[in-house]
């Protein structure tokens, strides 16, 4: 994970190095070695993800001239809302690891193994409104929200192990398929509100700038500069909803954008913005070779 970037890329492995003394582990020969169910532990998993956000990010400026602020917003998927902070240099690599760390350690904590649970709705009749009828039937016994309203055709539910089983039953009902997530907690639903305590706590006293472009955030789908309230939104990200298909028609009209570029790993947002904004271009950039590929098309 990561290491191809870092083979090629001094500016990559300086982020790896820079996350790896935030956090005073080596998790850069964790990402590179494995074991996987190491990395896979969402307080690992969470940094990871974001460093090799930022060794796209520091390697396209490095190497290639191409600057976060030619962009006109930026916005990250759950986690990745940290990734977008840091690109845009609201929050420092560093501190953004931590926080990240954190977040993961936050979350586990918040909620016992077993007791929680998320389902992936997909299929064409998987929409919001299904999902909530869903998530409705779900709360009779126990929490159950939408937690992440993706793309049409692919809405996740969360909540108490019982309730989102009572909600598959309902989705599959209403002509949805539901798959049961392998995840460690129910994320973004109010179970997680220890988690978002710990959150305020932390980000109280991290230090956060206006970013270089503005963010969309994740609980608003709308674009955020002011500290404070990027802030506030984060701690509100950890039980709220993920409303990235939102966020991402906001950036196609009014936002108007035409091209969106995925950085980090793997290529899952590409294909949400396909679906999303059909007549937007979108690339994920994982590779070397992608990145000179991007650089040079906007030459």
């Amino acid at each position: 994970m990561g290491a191809d970037l870092a083979d090629a890329f001094a500016s990559a492995r300086a982020v790896f190095d820079e996350v790896d003394e935030a956090l005073g582990q080596k998790l850069s020969a964790l990402m590179r070695e494995g074991p996987e169910d190491q990395l896979t532990l969402t307080e690992n998993a969470q940094p990871a993800l974001m460093a090799v956000s930022l060794a796209v990010v520091r390697a396209l400026k490095a190497e290639f001239g191409v600057d976060i602020s030619k962009a006109a917003y930026a916005a990250g998927h759950s986690l990745g809302e940290y990734s977008a902070l840091a690109a845009a240099e609201a929050i420092s690599l560093g501190d953004t690891a931590r926080l990240l760390k954190l977040r993961g350690q936050a979350m586990q904590r918040a909620v016992p193994v077993g007791e929680g649970a998320m389902a992936s709705l997909i299929g064409p009749k998987s929409d919001v409104a299904l999902a909530e009828e869903a998530a409705r039937a779900g709360a009779e016994v126990g929490v159950c929200v939408v937690a992440n309203d993706n793309n049409a055709g692919n809405v996740v539910i969360s909540g108490a192990k019982a309730a989102v089983d009572r909600a598959i039953e309902k989705a599959k009902e209403l002509g949805a398929r539901a798959i049961p997530l392998n995840v460690s907690a129910p994320f973004h639903c109010p179970l997680m509100q220890p988690a978002a305590d710990e959150m305020a706590a932390a980000l109280a006293t991290a230090t956060i700038v206006a970013p270089k472009i503005p963010i969309v955030a994740n609980v608003t789908a709308s674009p955020v500069t002011d500290p404070e309230a990027i802030r506030k939104l984060l701690v509100e990200q950890v039980t709220g909803r993920v409303r990235w298909r939102e966020s991402m028609l906001w950036l196609a009209s009014e936002g108007g954008v035409t091209r969106f570029a995925e950085v980090g790993s793997g290529k899952v947002l590409t294909g949400m913005a396909k679906r999303i904004a059909p007549d937007a271009d979108a690339v994920a950039l994982n590779t070397p070779a992608d990145l000179e590929a991007f650089a040079q098309s906007l030459a």
